[in-house]
């Protein structure tokens, strides 16, 4: 009996990479709604994909964290990840366009020495690794298919030649419109027309899978490290969607806070799968294999 399930869970596993190759195979092509196709279609068939779009959100009904179904103990731990990831991102939008000075000067000390310079450098890597891994798990189960990926390699760090990691996906396409918007001088006015306007392009899904998703990257530096880099880009792109849709502070402030609390939820529930996405991303692998990574913890149950 039991060798009967390991075979099943055996063929399984390989029914599963192979779709993921054919996957594969329509990315490198470009064609990207294609792949997507063949990943719902192979949801809910054996060895199919059980986790692309899994995971459901906390309802907008839940105003606080004393309202979820958790114990004492995950209620604090979860309390205190949430306000962390939200004084990073107050920080980010009061500070993103200044210079971190204090890390220019100590890295420019004579008394760091080559083995530190080193050390700094593979930690940055990790916390690289860790931040894309993050919106990536938090895409892939949301229902976003992430369609590509960039990470650093150390010698993009030695060099410091290297602008930043990214992961993209398929859906969030209303970004280019909101990159190319002027915000800067938007008075109440504007944004109500905004708001009007603008949030027929956006469904609410999408905005509450995107906040979750952006989010990602900087809630899983928070659960790994205990802190984050405050890289800006992220936040920079939330506030920028935000204010393109026209909301009030109160209201972005609140949305960002119901979406902290979910991605927080998903990546305490999925750390073994986002460290697995970031060993792989660490190789150069897949956009296949890295789903495949996050696939195998669903199949162990973890």
């Amino acid at each position: 009996m039991v060798g009967a399930r390991v075979k099943k869970e055996g063929d399984d596993t390989i029914r599963r990479r192979k779709a993921l190759r054919r996957v594969d195979v329509e990315l490198e092509k470009g064609n990207f709604k294609t792949a997507l196709s063949l990943v719902k279609q192979s949801q809910g068939k054996p060895g199919g994909l059980r986790g692309f779009g899994a995971v459901k959100l906390v309802p907008k009904r839940i105003s606080t964290l004393d309202e979820l179904e958790l114990n004492e103990a995950d209620k604090i731990s979860l309390h205190s990840s949430v306000n962390s990831i939200l004084d990073s991102v107050k920080c980010c939008m009061q500070f993103g366009l200044e210079e971190d000075d204090e890390v220019g000067q100590l890295l420019g000390q004579e008394s760091l020495t080559y083995g530190d310079c080193c050390d700094t450098l593979s930690n940055d890597r990790v916390m690289h690794l860790q931040h894309e891994a993050g919106h990536f798990v938090v895409g892939y189960l949301l229902g976003v298919f992430p369609k590509r990926y960039g990470v650093p390699s150390m010698e993009d760090l030695v060099k410091d030649n290297f602008a930043g990691g990214k992961v993209e996906f398929l859906g969030f396409e209303f970004l280019r419109e909101v990159c190319t918007a002027a915000l800067s001088n938007i008075n109440c006015i504007d944004r109500k027309q905004n708001n009007e306007v603008y949030r027929c392009t956006i469904s609410s899904k999408t905005l509450n899978r995107f906040l979750c998703v952006i989010l990602g990257g900087l809630a899983a530096e928070h659960l790994t490290f205990g802190y984050s880099e405050l890289l800006h880009s992220d936040v920079e792109k939330l506030d920028r969607v935000l204010k393109w849709l026209g909301f009030c502070q109160d209201e972005a402030n609140w949305r960002i806070k119901w979406a902290a609390m979910n991605t927080v939820l998903i990546l305490r529930q999925h750390n073994e799968a986002t460290s697995n996405v970031a060993e792989a991303m660490a190789s150069g692998r897949s956009i296949g294999f890295c789903i495949d990574a996050i696939e195998s913890t669903l199949s162990n149950g973890k």
